[in-house]
């Protein structure tokens, strides 16, 4: 059935395919490296500060204000948050301790408030200090708007940004990070 010569010749025709085909290899040089661009590094922001009378927040990095975004406070602007419900904003040095997605507004960045000197007070008035303060956007159905001034004064004393500055201010600021509330 097989013949000695039909199967000298496959033979022969198999290696002189892995012949060419390993010559082709060796004789092709390989395709240049296409040079891709390094991803653009995005600086990490290693202090929030906001100052209240400005109506300013500012993302600090290694001591230069790397953005400014207007911002909403508490109807009652003057004097640190004191108790819950009282429309005031705090002040001091606080931490951004959380994040959420499941808000109203967009995104929320949660504020270390209140601290536990906070607390004393509160307690040494015979009130509660409050909570729930954040950096968020506007409502999300308001879209990705970022107004060119701030809005009035309407949290409950959160700190409020544009829907297109939560994003920016959500992928620079880590958890952990400090922030500073200033009169």
């Amino acid at each position: 059935m097989h013949h000695p010569i039909l199967r000298l010749l496959s033979l022969f025709l198999i290696a002189s395919l892995l012949s060419a085909a390993s010559a082709c290899t060796e004789a092709t040089p390989p395709p240049p490296a296409i040079s891709q661009p390094e991803p653009a590094k995005q600086l990490i922001v290693d202090r929030v500060v906001v100052v209240k009378s400005s109506h300013t927040l500012e993302l600090h990095h290694e001591g230069q204000v790397l953005e400014t975004f207007p911002v909403s406070l508490g109807p009652h602007l003057h004097g640190p948050k004191r108790e819950a419900g009282d429309g005031r904003t705090p002040e001091g040095v606080y931490r951004i301790d959380w994040r959420s997605l499941k808000t109203r507004y967009t995104r929320e960045l949660h504020i270390s408030y209140p601290d536990a000197k906070d607390r004393a007070r509160a307690q040494a008035m015979h009130v509660e200090p409050g909570g729930g303060i954040f950096i968020h956007g506007v409502p999300a159905d308001y879209g990705p708007y970022d107004p060119p001034e701030r809005f009035h004064d309407w949290t409950d004393g959160c700190i409020s940004v544009g829907n297109a500055a939560i994003v920016r201010i959500w992928n620079a600021v880590p958890d952990g990070t400090p922030i500073e509330i200033l009169p």
